[in-house]
């Protein structure tokens, strides 16, 4: 008896070959796809546009920034275009619509924000942005949570004791000098990057009236350094005198006579910590409490705080703050100047410096700053 085998059907799969247009568009997409959840969830890169943290910092700096070490945010502002921040590259458009907004979270870190950390963070005061795309700014923390943090004559104390100040920290210095100088010899080779003659009658306390010189931002080191020059008669350290009030100082309160120089004290905001609504704390903390604890209703009046129309007697902070400053102290726009940093502004920490272009360099050659890359940042 014979068996036979027929096939009544067959089918033969057979694969399109995908055309070079969707073989880059993939491509595309797979990198775009990477690159956010790398940038979201490991490290993101970022510039140094200004000179606030020199002479830590420079401008032209190019770094990267650990998620991980205090946990990465989840995001609150889903809807935005990959990859951007604010504005869709080369425009004015804005990349993200605020339609949906999610609770924010963030994953646990391997380390806590300590005193003197280079810090990234969205800019607080910032409030037409949601707060995951707030303006990045950095500086380095000067007080922790609950710190009660003050500047003297300069020097920064937290809990009455003097915090160590960066290496390559910056002031403000008065150069007088006896004739016009070489400002590319002797500014641009001793590392000095803002620098204005300064020919008119200056304050008694720093130069005579009408004595040539220039205003420098740079180094202890350097400053010592340019001593040395013939040209050079004297250099003398620009600051305030304890009894001069800058107005443009946060609070922005007269109760409160303070100049960059001679700031606090102030307590900073710690999670759980409970303060009095007298007339000082209503100043300096009642923009927090209506700005970043996530509080609805809230109304500032000059003598009082109130909530859904009630006056409060006391306040109780929700999450942690800090206070940031620039380590260029004299040209710096931080904590002194705009208030306290939320915990959930953070960023993360600044680790290295992968490259360096200086943006107005003394000849080609010299413009990577070879000395610089992959400079880990302390």
């Amino acid at each position: 008896m014979a068996i036979h085998k027929e096939i009544t059907s067959s089918t033969v799969h057979t694969h399109k070959k995908k055309s070079p247009i969707r073989e880059w568009f993939d491509s595309v997409l797979f990198a775009v796809v990477a690159a956010t959840l790398i940038r979201w969830l490991f490290f993101e890169a970022f510039t140094i546009p200004t000179p606030s943290m020199e002479n830590s910092l420079l401008v032209g700096d190019f770094l990267f920034v650990s998620k991980l070490h205090y946990g990465t945010r989840t995001p609150k502002t889903p809807l935005q275009v990959p990859l951007t921040h604010q504005t869709i590259w080369g425009t004015n458009i804005p990349s993200y619509t605020d339609a949906v907004q999610l609770p924010q979270y963030r994953l646990p870190g391997f380390s806590e924000v300590k005193r003197g950390d280079v810090v990234v963070f969205n800019y607080p005061p910032e409030l037409q942005h949601p707060v995951d795309l707030k303006t990045n700014y950095i500086k380095r923390c000067m007080g922790l949570p609950g710190d009660k943090v003050e500047v003297r004559d300069l020097q920064v104390y937290a809990n009455g004791t003097a915090v160590e100040n960066p290496v390559r920290m910056e002031n403000e210095y008065f150069v007088a000098t006896s004739t016009a100088v070489n400002e590319v010899k002797v500014f641009k080779e001793n590392g000095i990057s803002e620098y204005s003659p300064y020919t008119e009658s200056f304050n008694d306390t720093i130069a005579s009236n009408d004595q040539m010189g220039y205003l420098v931002f740079t180094t202890v080191e350097i400053a010592a350094k340019l001593k040395n020059y013939d040209f050079v008669k004297g250099i003398t350290l620009v600051k305030s005198p304890k009894e001069i009030s800058e107005p443009m100082l946060y609070p922005n309160s007269s109760l409160f006579k303070w100049n960059r120089d001679n700031y606090g004290p102030v307590t900073v905001p710690k999670k759980g910590m409970t303060v009095q609504m007298t007339p000082e704390n209503l100043a300096l903390y009642g923009p927090v409490i209506k700005n970043y604890e996530g509080n609805e209703n809230i109304v500032l009046e000059e003598k009082s705080v109130k909530v859904n129309g009630t006056a409060i007697s006391s306040y109780t902070f929700k999450q942690d703050y800090y206070f940031m400053m620039g380590d260029n102290r004299h040209n710096s726009a931080d904590s002194r100047y705009w208030g306290f940093v939320p915990m959930d502004h953070i960023v993360g920490k600044a680790v290295f410096v992968w490259m360096s272009i200086d943006p107005s360099p003394t000849g080609f050659f010299n413009k990577i700053r070879w000395n610089r890359i992959f400079r880990v940042i302390n």
